[in-house]
């Protein structure tokens, strides 16, 4: 009596328990299986999937208020973190800080924070001048206030806040 259950069960209608707005239907999926020859119909390749978060179009515009370019006084601060890490932005400010300390940055092992872009054209732009240092896309501004940080680009290690 099981075995004659089964095929029953096999056939039975899909239930769709959650559906996050990105669900693909699984109908050319399943014309594989009832095809005669086993080969997958023609059709069109499925249209390409969203990548959600992981798309670096959906992280822009990258904006942290309450910070902008401009000159940082180098001063002590009494949060002892464990790594340096530094906050720039897309602008040519930042590149050229960005360009004239990587060495510097890299030898420290700092950790940057891209906290100003527009385009993806300015995210590629960091990517370049960055050349092996990790740079994370993400609004700097409750670090900043944190920091009394103001402005943009700059270092934040253990020592102290600098440009």
């Amino acid at each position: 009596m099981g075995c004659l259950l089964v095929p029953v069960m096999a056939r039975a209608e899909l239930t769709v328990i959650y559906d996050s707005g990105h669900t693909q239907p699984i109908a050319p999926f399943s014309e594989v299986f009832e095809s005669a020859d086993g080969l997958p119909p023609q059709s069109p390749p499925p249209a390409k999937p969203s990548l959600g978060a992981a798309d670096p179009k959906a992280w822009l515009p990258i904006q942290s208020p309450g910070l902008t370019p401009g000159p940082v006084q180098a001063r002590a601060h009494d949060r002892p973190f464990t790594r340096p890490f530094f906050l720039i932005g897309s602008e040519s400010r930042s590149r050229q800080w960005l360009q004239a300390h990587r060495e510097r940055l890299k030898e420290i092992g700092a950790v940057g924070m891209l906290v100003q872009a527009e385009t993806m054209e300015d995210l590629r732009g960091i990517a370049r001048l960055a050349d092996g240092l990790s740079i994370l896309p993400a609004s700097g501004s409750d670090i900043a206030k944190a920091l009394g940080v103001s402005h943009y680009p700059v270092l934040i290690s253990a020592h102290g806040i600098e440009q």
